[in-house]
Parts: C-alpha cells; sequence; structure tokens
C-alpha cells in the first residue's frame, strides 16, 4: 500500500507530507485497517538496559515529536518507539522550510530545530496512550534560548516530568538543529551534565519505586579522541545505554546532490558508513554492561544486520521509513532474527 502512496507524498512538501503521514497512519489505526499497512512480525525478544523489547527494531525519535500518535506506531510492529524529542516549554522550531528530501541518495536533510507543544503536552498525550504492544522511549532536550549553562534545568526538568511514564528516556546532545547543542558533548560539559542526570535518575528512582533507563544519544560527526572522552565519561558514569548516532552536517556523500547546500542534519543512506563506524568505536571503548541502541542509515534488513555485527543490540529507523515504508521493520526483525540463529557468523549477545 505504502508504494501506491510514496508517489503522492513525494509530490508535496516533506513536512507536509510528514504531517499528513501520521494523519492517514493514526486513521488506519483507530479504523482497524493497520494491518493491511504492515504485518506484524513474530515476537523476537531481545534483552538490553534491564528490559525485555518484543523485537530489536524501533522507531527513532523525531517522527513523532509529541507523543501524539504511540499506538499507531507501535502497530506497524516496531519493538519500541521513541518519541520527541521534547523540551520544558513549547517552541515552533527553525524557519520553514526545514525539511528537504534527496531521493537519489535516499535521504533527508532537516533543521526541524526540537519544535514541539512542551513537556506537559507530550505527558498528556502519553498518559492517553495503550501502550498495547511495544516499549515507549521519551527523548528530552532543551529549549533553544536556554544558555548552555543552564541547559541541566531543561532536562533535569523534563527528566522529572516523563519519569513515571517512559520505559527508558535519552538525553539527545547531539542534534545540529539546536545551535551550540553539540558543545555538551564535550567532556566536561558531558560529565557535569550526565553526572547532575544520573543522580536525579537515582533520586527518582527511589521515589516512584521503579528504575527508568536513561540513554544518551551521540552525534556521528565526533573526532576520534571526542569518542574516546564520551566512551570514557560514559562509562565511569555508568550510563544504561547509548545510541549512535544522530544526523551528521557532513555532505561528503550527497555533494552536487540538489538540496545538498542546506544546512541541518542529513539522515539517510549516506549515514550508514560514518554512522556505524562510530557504532564501533564507541562499542570496543564501553563495557559491555553498557547496550547500545544503532540508528543512521537502515534501509533494509542487510543495514539492520550491519548495526548488529557493529556491536548494536538494538536498532531505529526514521529516514528509512521514508524511503521503504513500514514493510521495512518487519524485514529488519526477521534480519536479525536468522543472525542471532545463526551460530556460525557469531553473535552478539544481549545484555
Amino acid at each position: 500500500m505504502y508504494s501506491l502512496a510514496r508517489p503522492f507524498l513525494f509530490g508535496l512538501d516533506a513536512e507536509r507530507a510528514h504531517g499528513l503521514g501520521l494523519t492517514a497512519l493514526e486513521t488506519a489505526y483507530r479504523t482497524g485497517l493497520n494491518p493491511l499497512l504492515s504485518a506484524r512480525p513474530k515476537p523476537f525478544p531481545t534483552k538490553a538496559f534491564g528490559l525485555t523489547f518484543p523485537n530489536p527494531v524501533g522507531l527513532a525519535a523525531g517522527l513523532d515529536k509529541n507523543g501524539a500518535h504511540i499506538d499507531a506506531l507501535l502497530g506497524l510492529g516496531f519493538g519500541f518507539v521513541e518519541v520527541g524529542t521534547v523540551t520544558p516549554r513549547p517552541q515552533s522550531g527553525n524557519p520553514k522550510p526545514r525539511m528537504f528530501r534527496l531521493p537519489e541518495h535516499e535521504a533527508v536533510i532537516n533543521r526541524l530545530g526540537f519544535n514541539n507543544e512542551g513537556v506537559d503536552a507530550l505527558v498528556r498525550n502519553v498518559e492517553r496512550a495503550k501502550r498495547r504492544h511495544g516499549l515507549l522511549g521519551i527523548n528530552i532536550g532543551k529549549n533553544k534560548d536556554t544558555p548552555n549553562e543552564s541547559a541541566q534545568d531543561d532536562y533535569l526538568l523534563c527528566l522529572e516530568r516523563v519519569y513515571a511514564l517512559a520505559d527508558y528516556v535519552t538525553v539527545n546532545i547531539s542534534s545540529p538543529n539546536t545551535a551550540g547543542l553539540r558543545e555538551l558533548q564535550e567532556e566536561q560539559s558531558l560529565r557535569r551534565l550526565v553526572g547532575t542526570l544520573r543522580e536525579a535518575q537515582e533520586r527518582l528512582g527511589a521515589r516512584h519505586g521503579k528504575r527508568v533507563p536513561m540513554l544518551v544519544k551521540i552525534a556521528p560527526d565526533l573526532s576520534d579522541d571526542d569518542i574516546e572522552a564520551a566512551a570514557r565519561v560514559l562509562s565511569e558514569l555508568q550510563v544504561d545505554g547509548v545510541i549512535a548516532t544522530n544526523t551528521t552536517v557532513s555532505r561528503i556523500a550527497v555533494e552536487g546532490a540538489a538540496h545538498a547546500g542546506e544546512t541541518g542534519g542529513l539522515s539517510g543512506r549516506p549515514l550508514m558508513g560514518q554512522s556505524t563506524t562510530v557504532l564501533r568505536m564507541l562499542r570496543t571503548r564501553l563495557p559491555e554492561s553498557i547496550p547500545m541502541i544503532g540508528v543512521g542509515g537502515i534501509l533494509s534488513g542487510a543495514d539492520a544486520v550491519t548495526k548488529m555485527a557493529a556491536g548494536a543490540t538494538l536498532v531505529q529507523c526514521y529516514t528509512g521509513l521514508v524511503y521503504r515504508g513500514p514493510a521495512l521493520v518487519g524485514e529488519c526483525v526477521e534480519a536479525m532474527r536468522r543472525r542471532k540463529e545463526a551460530p556460525s557468523r557469531g553473535n552478539v549477545p544481549s545484555v
């Protein structure tokens, strides 16, 4: 069905198509037609962060920023869905147009800028969701007008508001679309921010009687030294998991393409190699007690297996859905299942 809808959607502005796609998906779910979009994969339980995921394929943050379509998205067969990025206060994001397709490269450039309705609106949406079919991650960030020296206040507020509702929380310090945000990945800033959030995580765990895992999402554009430093800090602070990676500001792989000169983060097939290299480097530097989610450039089951081979316990898709549609979810689950069940290839253990 998606193959029939794609030409129409690709004839629209990318952000408008994004909105219409979510509306159509929600309608299909509420009318019971979502099985026509994709068949639910057979269960493939996968353990990570002290949780058991129905399958290891998730939706990356950014598609459903306000958590308004959780049940419909889980209905596509994902083992987990990550919503956000959410900020304390509502913000409109960057001026439009701010999302661009590069079809010949199966890529997207976006500079949305954490456009969302604020954490209170997201909390209301999450409270309404039934969440029958999978787990929920909530991705948190800071408002664009909050200076970096006060960033921890924004992250703390969001963490406190979403803690009881999330299966895990992701700290987003790697988007290229909020000025200065990536500076929070520098070693001392990272140590200060994540250390503060880890202390809050423990307090909240005691208050709510449950420990919600906290993950950190890393950029693909870090130098080798920065990756070493990030791994050192995240290991010392004993974060629950790492997501590698966010979008890239590099344009080497799409040089000369229409829209390649647009500012923002590049996702899709051109990101695959770069993000997987960072994933592999982090995996070799982090203890096995810190599982990783691989994201960036997954457009096939083989891509998901490549992430798995590089050290990912779970994977996430986003831009791949734009080009492949919901069938990508089941394809990735089955490819990862086959790899897991093939001992001669060497399994990546669940942790």
